[in-house]
């Protein structure tokens, strides 16, 4: 059974999906774990909604007091348990129910993620079962079978190098198990397979000449993806692809990368002639191609402001009005593409950064609103919304915006500083300064160089 995403499911699926983030963001759990579960009922490949249900229940299992909930939930989870375990190979779909059932109440519960996962394997759904081995392993990092089930499910998804990096750490603190050493020389021998053309061979499908020619395509891949080229590697690849373009005219792919290495080349008029092959060809309902193109005469603009004369008289007035013309289309262009694709929310939260880098406040307001549906970009939102509060002089709002946002973001990264500092400027604005220097002190405590916010420690001390 194939994963599917939101744009894959049926129209009357994604309308629940979306009643159940919008429970979620209300703060409506229950009824939104009731939502995603119905939906995974019947699409139990539904990934988006998979992990919006995870989402849902850590952060019930949060505002509730998780140990409170794995207490009262251990008696009767303990008979799921066992119940899910004996149906995960001959009922791996209905297991999965059983284990979702557990998490319900606890989250966290490290038997019922092992077991959702073993399922989720044995039905095709490898994300899924990558999703629950992530938690399991974060609650249990040194649990050597989580680790090993970790680095398979990921290999699987073809994430094989972060699994090989799992499985090398295993190995480190178990230098003689067999399992383990197998496992990684399986890793790599599969990899040298697929990237050298073998495991094609081995079936009859290939030759090797096949490989030769693939050996040859991964030098020129390897220039490619060469963060800084020469004209003359550029230009050579250019003529590689346009000669493969012409025994295969119809390939996207191919056009798509001579897109791309003109664009490498500054020569974007060039690259929109390409890409708008392929808007012909696909029929125009790729979001990703949408905003190559978006970016591609965006950097038109950015060409034509450098060619600008800054001696000349009028160069002044000539800057404003195309950085004037170039804020006007870039808005136009995704109020575009979020009318074409309403249910892509990154591209709302696209829309809601320009609406407020504009300080057009109530618009940026409304679409953060919306992006924050999605639980990939979610804090992301969240933090445009707090800002937007915040500028807009509703400062009460955007603490609890902010302290919304901080609730779910569990790593003390520098996204998570800035979510703190963010909220300690507005304590600070609000006159709360106490409470705002709170905040401050938990960056100063491990990153001292952040911003001003030794400065403004020091200041509060010395003011004392």
């Amino acid at each position: 059974m194939p994963e599917k995403g939101i744009n894959e499911v049926s129209r009357s699926i994604r309308e629940l999906y979306e009643k159940g983030m919008t429970a979620f963001q209300r703060q409506n759990l229950d009824y939104a774990i009731t939502l995603f579960n119905q939906i995974l009922q019947t699409e139990p490949g539904f990934y988006d909604c998979r992990e919006a249900l995870r989402a849902t229940q850590i952060k019930k299992a949060t505002s509730q007091g998780g140990f409170f909930k794995r207490m009262f939930g251990s008696a009767s989870s303990s008979s799921s348990l066992a119940k899910g375990q004996l149906m995960t190979r001959n009922q791996p779909l209905e297991a999965i129910k059983v284990a979702e059932q557990i998490l319900n109440s606890d989250p966290n519960n490290v038997s019922a993620h092992k077991f959702l996962a073993e399922a989720a394997l044995l039905a095709d759904l490898p994300r899924t079962a990558v999703l629950s081995l992530e938690i399991a392993f974060k609650n249990s990092p040194q649990d050597r079978d989580i680790a090993l089930a970790l680095g398979q499910a990921l290999a699987r998804t073809g994430q094989v190098e972060r699994a090989e990096k799992i499985l090398a750490e295993l190995q480190r603190v178990h230098p003689q198990d067999q399992e383990i050493s197998q496992a990684l020389k399986n890793f790599s021998a599969n990899r040298t397979l697929v990237e050298g053309g073998y495991e094609a061979l081995s079936g009859g499908a290939g030759s090797y000449r096949d490989i030769l020619k693939d050996k040859e395509e991964a030098v020129s891949l390897e220039q490619e993806q060469r963060e800084m080229k020469g004209d003359d590697v550029t230009q050579r690849l250019l003529q590689e692809a346009a000669a493969r373009l012409a025994a295969e005219p119809g390939n996207t792919k191919l056009l798509r990368r001579m897109a791309q290495l003109h664009m490498e080349r500054r020569e974007y008029d060039a690259a929109l002639r390409y890409y708008q092959q392929i808007t012909e060809r696909e029929g125009g309902n790729d979001p990703s191609l949408d905003k190559e193109i978006a970016a591609t005469k965006l950097r038109q603009f950015d060409q034509r402001l450098e060619k600008l004369d800054p001696t000349a008289p009028v160069f002044e007035k000539q800057k404003q009005e195309l950085l004037r013309e170039k804020r006007e289309f870039q808005l136009r262009e995704c109020q575009t593409r979020v009318e074409r694709y309403p249910n892509d929310l990154a591209i709302r939260f696209e829309l809601g950064q320009l609406y407020f880098e504009m300080g057009k406040l109530s618009e940026a307001i409304q679409e953060f609103q919306q992006a924050q549906k999605n639980p990939h970009i979610r804090i992301q939102a969240l933090r445009g919304l707090g800002e937007s509060f915040a500028r807009r002089g509703m400062p009460d709002l955007a603490v609890r915006t902010f302290q919304n946002a901080l609730k779910e973001k569990v790593v003390f990264d520098d996204e998570k500083k800035e979510l703190i500092y963010l909220l300690g400027c507005t304590l600070e604005q609000m006159g709360k300064r106490e409470e705002a220097v709170e905040q401050f002190k938990l960056i100063y405590e491990i990153d001292i160089s952040y911003r001003d916010v030794a400065a403004r420690i020091d200041a509060y001390y010395g003011s004392r």
